[in-house]
């Protein structure tokens, strides 16, 4: 099956920016420009509100006051409800309101209004449905990396009919340097966000959101459809955590400071609330759990290096399974939202909704690297990277996750949320980014079904090609071997989910760019996987 969209359907009077056209990717220029800088968003739908973004920067740099307008009609000859909000230079002339009064599973346009009379773009949103729901369909993002990359992946879901909502798993943009993580070709289409060095301080993080929210297919995704959205570690540093990350380098400064600024300029730049956590009602017929799982609760993940180094590494790292892996203080989530989310899925089973979708930065999935992956290297891989996958190799044999970075290296807590979802009768539906490769994973406890898991492939981040010279089928297929819980997986191409929820059904399409090297709208579905309510394991 194959997916085309018209371009043309994307250029709309008043959709984009000239300088957002003219320029691949970003205009450094656009972020010091005045007035509406970065067309619209919306997000955190409810059935009779919605959080509406813009930005708009006067003249003199100073405060002002924005005003929304929400109608059913394109025209705007009726103003249905709208609000105002004051900003500035605080807050990086961003500003966000949530306007009520909207009526259940409703389409929308929406504007921004300046004090000179001037308007914003004109977006598209719409509110959650209540009561019966026959289809809902939502479209699923992670990683995106705009030196690697156009964000074709944005445009082709902007321009489907059949997209009620978009989630974004976390990786949003990226923190490091021009050149740190990048092509070694040099970056796609001259695709170097600023700043040029790595974001470090508040004024690094809002110029690189403005440098990515410059990109016109993002652009044109955040107008039409609204969003929900949760961090994963690059919107701060790599592997972030609670108390350090490991890309906060000596001579960066407190890790603490640097994690402020970074929640503070997400919070600026993107349609979400205040709230870490939350849940959304689609009609009856699912609740969709934002959680938060990487900066504020998480705990340090094990190290496994000085294990290896020790004299019997072997042994060590058995002892470290038995052991420190299995330590139940350890936590993704932290005790209350834990328990919050816990009883929210009880909650949502008795109202009798027909799906529970839980969204997680990382995968939850249990994955074992073969033995033959060692082969599968290619001939220039660096010496990092072959000792990456060694380790890797012989911890999969002693029964040890591959990546302690996602939830294998949370054992417990990952025990004690599908025991909650078990015990919850939940149809579980776990949503999950990070790995920059596509997963469907059968999740299992105490040797029952637990849910489902559906693991995005990125917008153009590299996945295991990068690394990997061997055929991507045959990747797949030892993957899938060497781990039971894992029932497909593509390695090698980068997109999108697309899931379509009906009261008996749940299918998750994921759709594979045919390229992200120069900007085209051309897509296929590379895999279907369905699940039928009350089996929580895939046909």
């Amino acid at each position: 099956m194959t997916l085309r969209i018209d371009r043309r359907s994307l250029i709309l009077t008043g959709t984009l920016g000239l300088g957002a056209l003219a320029i691949p990717g970003f205009s450094f220029a656009q972020a010091l420009a005045s007035g509406f800088t970065h067309s619209v968003a919306s997000g955190e739908p409810g059935p009779d509100t919605m959080l509406l973004w813009t930005r708009y920067v006067p003249a003199d740099r100073g405060a002002v006051k924005v005003k929304a307008e929400i109608s059913k009609t394109e025209d705007f000859a009726k103003i249905v409800s709208g609000g105002e909000q004051i900003t500035g230079p605080w807050r990086d002339h961003t500003a966000k309101i949530t306007v009520e009064g909207l009526e259940p599973g409703t389409n929308y346009f929406y504007r921004f209004v300046a004090p000179d009379g001037s308007f914003s773009p004109v977006g598209r949103t719409k509110t959650l449905p209540v009561g019966d729901v026959g289809k809902y369909g939502i479209a699923i993002f992670s990683c995106s990396n705009m030196p690697y990359g156009y964000f074709n992946a944005y445009g082709h879901a902007a321009a489907r009919g059949d997209i009620d909502l978009w989630l974004h798993l976390g990786d949003y943009l990226y923190e490091y340097a021009a050149g740190g993580y990048a092509p070694e070709s040099g970056p796609v289409g001259g695709r170097v966000p600023e700043p040029a060095g790595e974001i470090i301080h508040l004024a690094d993080y809002r110029l690189r959101y403005a440098s990515y929210r410059s990109d016109p297919d993002l652009q044109e995704l955040h107008r039409v459809k609204p969003m929900l959205a949760q961090m994963d570690d690059h919107e701060s540093a790599n592997n972030s955590r609670e108390m350090s990350a490991q890309n906060n380098q000596p001579g960066e400064g407190d890790w603490n400071d640097r994690r402020a600024a970074a929640l503070q300029a997400y919070k600026e730049w993107m349609p979400v609330s205040e709230t870490p956590w939350g849940s959304y009602d689609v009609g009856s017929l699912a609740t969709l759990f934002r959680t938060e799982s990487r900066l504020l609760y998480r705990s340090d993940e094990p190290e496994l290096a000085p294990l290896f180094a020790s004299a019997d590494a072997q042994k060590a790292l058995v002892a470290f399974r038995d052991g420190a892996l299995q330590d139940p203080a350890r936590t993704m989530l932290g005790t209350e939202q834990e328990a919050w989310l816990g009883h929210a899925l009880k909650k949502s089973t008795r109202a009798g909704q027909k799906w529970q979708l839980v969204n997680f930065g990382t995968i939850m999935g249990k994955q074992n690297i073969p033995a033959q992956a060692t082969d599968w290297l290619k001939p220039n891989a660096s010496a990092r990277t072959k000792a990456y996958v060694q380790a890797g190799v012989m911890a999969s044999k002693l029964g040890i996750p591959s990546d302690l970075d996602n939830w294998g290296g949370f054992p417990a807590a990952r025990a004690r949320f599908l025991k909650s979802a078990q015990a919850a009768g939940a149809n579980l539906l776990v949503l999950c980014g990070d790995s920059h490769n596509a997963w469907a994973f059968d999740l299992g406890q105490d040797g029952k079904p637990a849910g489902v898991e559906f693991a995005g492939h990125s917008v153009s981040s590299p996945g295991y090609e990068q690394a990997v010279g061997a055929d991507p089928k045959v990747v797949a297929a030892a993957l899938v071997a060497a781990s039971p819980e894992l029932k497909w997986c593509d390695t090698s191409r980068r997109g999108y989910m697309a899931l379509t929820l009906t009261p008996e059904k749940a299918s998750n399409d994921w759709v594979m760019m045919d390229t992200i090297t120069q900007r085209v709208l051309k897509a296929s579905v590379g895999h279907t996987a369905v699940v039928t309510r009350g089996r929580n394991v895939m046909a």
